[in-house]
């Protein structure tokens, strides 16, 4: 394993450096200031590509507010999604909350809608959903939304700053695409 990992850390392509990429989280911390501030909100990190995001945002956003995490996950360090397993859902209160969700990307949504039905199941009286990458293309689940995003990236897999190439990678210091045929 270690073997192929480093063989895809050597041949991606670098679509973020980390240089490039703070002047966008400092954009995103802005935006989610403007809409968020004064809502006493909880924010809850998506685990764990949401971990490295959460950790750049938070001490960017200027109010104050609770921090929670919640785990689900469909890929399982694999590079195709399955079912949503649940692994750990927030202990704070989301009833009559504003929610901000923080995760590493929007892919086709399918975690991210469950997440938000999960909270409006819970009573959040606001979700806000903040994500560092917006993956361009047409696959995205119908009930997932996203209010605030970093950067787009093209439809192909990519890795680091949270996201993982098979359990791998997100320490990566930038955004990087595996190339083809490196994915199956």
């Amino acid at each position: 394993m270690q073997d192929e990992i480093e063989q895809v850390w050597r041949a991606a392509d670098c679509l973020y450096s980390e240089a490039q990429l703070q002047p966008r989280i400092e954009q995103l911390a802005a935006a989610i200031d403007s809409a968020v501030a004064g809502a006493d909100p909880v924010a809850i990190a998506v685990l764990n590509g949401g971990l490295v995001v959460s950790g750049q945002l938070l001490p960017k956003l200027s109010f104050a507010m609770q921090l929670d995490c919640l785990r689900a996950t469909r890929y399982r360090d694999t590079t195709r999604g399955h079912g949503l397993e649940w692994q750990l859902k927030p202990r704070t209160e989301l009833a009559g909350r504003t929610v901000l969700l923080i995760d590493d990307i929007y892919d086709e949504g399918v975690t991210l809608a469950a997440v938000q039905r999960h909270c409006r199941e819970q009573g959040a009286a606001r979700i806000y959903t903040a994500v560092l990458v917006d993956k361009q293309h047409r696959r995205k689940h119908p009930e997932a939304r996203v209010d605030f995003a970093g950067v787009t990236v093209p439809d192909r897999y990519v890795f680091g700053f949270g996201m993982d190439y098979r359990g791998y990678l997100r320490n990566a210091p930038g955004i990087y695409a595996v190339n083809s045929g490196a994915e199956d």
